[in-house]
């Protein structure tokens, strides 16, 4: 299940501006500022949920081979004792993690993997990602669609 966190914010139109001492109106809007872009993609039916989960996995095995990298120094206890989950220790699991991003990313393919990365991992909008690779606008979402099912094919998710 998702984190919400449900924030109010004042929108005012943009257009041309209007003479006569029009007062511009603003309307207020509801936004889950935890919601990814791309739980936002699938709650507004931009993505099935097969791409949504493929997207979701990869996400988390980034996360899980702590590939962001982190502003300050890491206080995490070090554990000595113990398996951990499946037999493996934390560096194992990390190194596994690794292995399964470096594999789906390669498995999307080259000029793919640029925005799976920047939508998925990095959490940038669409938009913001487009402008960032130079793309023409609305084209990113059939991209990543792309690079989701390819994905989706690496995980093995029907």
């Amino acid at each position: 299940m998702q984190h919400r966190e449900l924030v109010e914010r004042q929108l005012t139109p943009e257009g041309p501006r209007r003479s006569g001492g029009v007062e511009k109106r603003s309307r207020s809007v509801t936004v889950n500022v935890a919601e990814s872009p791309l739980g936002w993609l699938h709650a507004h039916g931009h993505l099935d949920a097969r791409l949504y989960d493929a997207g979701e996995r990869l996400r988390a095995d980034y996360e899980r081979a702590q590939l962001p990298q982190s502003v300050t120094m890491r206080w995490d206890p070090v554990r000595i004792k113990g398996t951990g989950e499946r037999g493996l220790n934390p560096s194992e699991r990390q190194i596994a993690a690794r292995q399964r991003f470096d594999g789906a990313m390669k498995q999307a393919g080259r000029g793919l993997e640029d925005v799976l990365w920047r939508v998925v991992c990095a959490g940038e909008t669409l938009p913001v990602a487009e402008k960032a690779l130079a793309w023409p606008a609305r084209s990113g979402k059939l991209v990543l669609r792309l690079a989701l099912d390819r994905v989706a094919d690496f995980y093995r998710i029907s």
